[in-house]
């Protein structure tokens, strides 16, 4: 499963960017889309995360109220809008899928998890 993002470039404080990441390749099911992100000398940070089922969103603190996720599962894609943006959210992001490759039924065999090659978010003051 490969994961192809886009959107990331210069904002400046308070402005708005929006993130994409589409999934493609052989996969019975997507079940989690999330975004995370790492700045220079940091860890990576889970910013933000959907789920298929409930379609439940959970958000990092730092960016609740601000960053909104969702997904438009026909065409197994992940958005990220980021608003009033702030020079701490500089970091490249990453967008991460998991779920099931092709066969019958659930089975915990047939797991899968990709990255995307990671995009640039630089958000200046």
């Amino acid at each position: 499963v490969q994961l192809q993002a886009s959107g990331g470039g210069l904002a400046q404080a308070g402005g708005s960017l929006r993130l994409s990441c589409t999934a493609s390749g052989t996969f019975r099911t997507i079940s989690t889309m999330a975004w995370y992100r790492q700045a220079p000398g940091k860890e990576r940070e889970r910013v933000a995360r959907i789920r298929s089922i409930g379609a439940d969103e959970d958000y990092a603190a730092s960016v609740k109220d601000r960053f909104t996720i969702s997904r438009d599962s026909a065409k197994n894609t992940v958005y990220l809008q980021m608003n009033s943006l702030k020079p701490e959210d500089t970091a490249v992001y990453y967008c991460y899928v998991d779920g099931q490759l092709p066969g019958k039924g659930w089975s915990p065999g047939r797991n899968f998890n990709s990255w995307g090659q990671g995009t640039q978010v630089t958000v200046s003051s």
